[in-house]
């Protein structure tokens, strides 16, 4: 009697062990996964944002969800400004940074704002594999980072104005312009206009209350940010071209297995694609929407365009030369070399 008491005990305790056994097997993937957590400053109805939330997804799956990736646009979880410091002292694993946000610290990656250099969509596509981009990357490690992809928006970029657009050199005295950094602002203030830097929300506020005459952002941004809300006009100009560079914190990263950081590679390179092709449909299909809008859009000419490079470019390169002295000069020649 005793002997079969035991085994029942025997078979209750066999019985709960094995129902433990099985719960942790179902909620241990979970509990093993490594967390992400990845910092944007972009709206989420913005193309460059889905891209990244596609990102994502193809991570968690190239994985197997052994990466839990967390996304936080909008600047929800930390600004903008903060995002490589944040990165870097572990705060968070990854974020994506514009151009502007690395001028104070790595001013070389303001190279893609020299005027009408990157002009078409063909030069984006060689880039990720470009020496310029690998000077950049090996730049952006000695930070304490790792950079695994560059997202363009866009080739095309829109400045926004009010009553009359923005075309010839001599349209722009006088003129208070959205800036994107003091380097790139020196091509405005070339022409005798005064730019601040601001994000697009911010320049739509200001252009809003009196406080900017013109906008500098992508063609794309033109619309999502609803510039049309307070300007009326908008000239279309290869003129400069803005990336997010997505990077982790290089600890975190290495600490990683090698097959899951071949697949936040893996993935990375798909986004760098997928950021291009839906910058170019976006960036297409922006004017007749800006259009709709009740904006007045113009297309520069050639001949426009070469009269705006011919002052805009020597004062960015003498800018930015300052700034990266013989560096800078190399990667200029690197980016040339692209084209």
């Amino acid at each position: 009697m005793v002997l079969t008491k035991g085994r029942v005990k025997l078979r209750r305790i066999s019985g709960a062990a094995i129902g433990l056994l099985l719960i942790s097997i179902i909620i241990s993937p979970a509990q093993s996964a490594e967390i992400m957590r990845c910092s944007h400053e972009l709206p989420p109805d913005n193309h460059i944002a889905k891209v990244i939330d596609q990102w994502a997804v193809e991570i968690e799956t190239l994985t197997e969800n052994a990466i839990d990736v967390q996304i936080n646009g909008a600047g929800s979880l930390v600004q903008a400004s903060r995002n490589a410091a944040a990165v870097k002292a572990g705060e968070i694993e990854c974020a994506f940074s514009m151009n502007s946000e690395w001028t104070s610290t790595l001013p070389l990656m303001d190279v893609t704002l020299e005027p009408f250099a990157l002009r078409n969509v063909e030069i984006l596509e060689k880039w990720d594999e470009s020496d310029a981009a690998h000077l950049l990357e090996e730049k952006i490690k000695e930070t304490g980072l790792t950079n695994i992809a560059w997202l363009f928006t866009t080739w095309r970029t829109a400045i926004t104005s009010k009553g009359k657009f923005l075309v010839k050199p001599g349209d722009f005295d006088g003129i208070r312009i959205q800036g994107l950094g003091p380097i790139s602002n020196s091509s405005f203030t070339a022409m005798g206009a005064a730019a601040v830097d601001m994000s697009d929300i911010e320049a739509v506020e200001a252009l809003k209350q009196g406080e900017l005459d013109a906008g500098l952002t992508n063609v794309s941004s033109a619309l999502s940010a609803r510039y049309f809300d307070v300007q009326n006009h908008v000239t279309i100009l290869p003129l400069l071209t803005i990336f997010y560079n997505g990077y982790l914190n290089s600890e975190w990263y290495n600490g990683l297995s090698e097959a899951n950081r071949q697949a936040i590679q893996e993935a990375s390179d798909k986004a760098a694609l997928w950021a291009i092709e839906a910058s170019e449909i976006s960036a297409a299909a922006a004017p007749r929407l800006l259009e709709e809008e009740g904006m007045r859009v113009h297309i520069a000419t050639p001949a426009e365009v070469e009269a705006l490079k011919n002052i805009m470019r020597p004062a960015f390169t003498d800018a930015f030369l300052k700034a990266t002295g013989i560096e800078g000069a190399e990667l200029i020649e690197l980016v040339e070399n692209i084209m």
